[in-house]
Parts: structure tokens; sequence; C-alpha cells
């Protein structure tokens, strides 16, 4: 927490569901009192550029400040962009996770723990993230992309899903490739992660090869479902998610391969 009279300069983390309070393209820099921002609300969650990021909810704010999506900062440096992540995660948690499952006491935020406490059994509630996989698929110089009804501008990307319970990370990328494609997949490695607060996701991403079937769409899941050969892509993924990450590694991995 913040204290009373602490007047360093920081980035600011102001948080309404997935949106933020942005400014020339990033979040507020400055002190507390030049910002006119309630110092005994702030949490302290990181620190970026030898200066510290605090988290606040809006609704903590006695004026109403002009609010922008998390997506949009998805181009800002990734160190920054993951604790602002972590700022709307815990601002889903405040307002998600108010009463204790266990005995439905309120609860409220424990600083030390950055946990919500029951004030009745005491027990901590630490905010809960749900784990995707993501996962890049190629088939000789082609990889496949696919469409998803929410994407209004016909952007393509690759296949991802929540993993159920009782299964490997691995496991999930087999089952989500094959119940949205009708493909079978190989060689699943590891590639690296994205905290993804949609509201409160963990992205693991992959990539792997085909091993066989048809492409046949789950047209419940998706609008449609290709190959695509480098020479001939579709609007894709933007830069800065993971999606693009894996996409761009396997066309790398495409042309290193025909050299």
């Amino acid at each position: 927490m913040l204290k009373n009279g602490d007047e360093k300069s920081a980035y600011w983390c102001v948080v309404s569901g997935s949106d933020l309070w942005s400014v020339d393209e990033g979040i507020p820099f400055g002190t507390a009192q030049a910002l006119n921002l309630p110092v005994s609300n702030a949490v302290e969650i990181g620190e970026y550029q030898q200066h510290p990021v605090y988290w606040l909810n809006a609704s903590d704010l006695e004026f109403d400040v002009e609010l922008t999506p998390l997506r949009s900062l998805l181009t800002i440096n990734t160190e920054l962009f993951h604790l602002i992540s972590k700022a709307v995660q815990y601002g889903h948690m405040t307002q998600t996770q108010r009463f204790c499952p266990h005995c439905g006491g309120r609860t409220y935020f424990n600083h030390s723990q950055n946990a919500m406490q029951c004030q009745d059994c005491r027990t901590l509630h630490y905010p809960r993230i749900s784990t995707c996989i993501i996962v890049a698929v190629r088939k000789d110089d082609q990889i496949l992309l696919a469409q998803h009804p929410r994407h209004k501008t016909g952007m393509y990307t690759v296949i991802a899903g929540f993993v159920e319970v009782g299964e490997t990370l691995e496991e999930c990328v087999a089952r989500e490739v094959k119940e949205e494609t009708g493909l079978e997949v190989k060689n699943i490695r590891y590639m690296a992660s994205q905290p993804w607060a949609f509201p409160s996701n963990l992205m693991a991403g992959f990539l792997a090869e085909y091993a066989g079937g048809d492409v046949k769409p789950d047209y419940t899941e998706l609008s449609d479902a290709d190959w695509f050969s480098p020479a001939k892509l579709p609007e894709l993924a933007p830069k800065g998610t993971i999606a693009r990450e894996l996409i761009e590694q396997t066309l790398k991995d495409i042309d290193k391969d025909h050299r």
C-alpha cells in the first residue's frame, strides 16, 4: 500500500473490468498528488524502469477518467503489459470474489497477501487463473489458421482453448485441435506463455505438426479454418499477442527449412 505523503513518481494502473485509464497510448505516470489519486487505496504490484507500479480500481477515484481496452496496449513494452495485466486480474478478483465460497462471509482485500480474505472464517482466496492452450500447427510449408465469429474484421489466428480437469497441456492441445478442426497433431512442444487478462487467463503457447485428417471446422466455435502458405496470408492476430508470436515463429521455421 502506498503511504500518505509518498510522492515518488510512479506508473498507475487504474482499472475497470478489462479497461484502463490510458494516457498517450500508455498508462499515467507521475505522483499521486499531481494525478489527484487516492493514495490510501493504491497497491504496489511491481516495478518498471526503476519506478513503482501501482494498481487502483477506477471506482476508488472521485472523478471520471477515459478508459481504454487492455487490448489497445498490446504493443507497449512486454514487462509493463504483464504488470498491467496483473492489475486487471487483481481488479477482477475484488469484483468477483466479494463473498467467501466456504462460509458465505464478506471478504476484504488483504494487502499483505494480495488476496481476498473472509472476515468470518479468515480463509484467504487468491486470484483465480484459468489456463488455456494456444497452438500453431504446421503442415509442410503451410500453417493452420482459423477465424472466430467474434473477429468481425476477418482476422485469422491459431487454435486455442481452455484446459480441462485431469488433462495435461499437451493433451489439451491435441484435443482442441481435433475438436475444432478435425485434425490430428504430433510433435507438440511448448514455446512461451502470456498472461491474458480477459478476464483472468494464462495462455500457454505451443507449436505442433500435422499428423493426419482433413480440415473440418466446428462451426459452433469457428467461422472458418484452413491451411495458408506464407505468400497468401489473411489478416493476422495483432502484434503483441502470443498468437502472433506463434504464427511468426512457424513462418520463420518454414522459411528456414526452404533455404
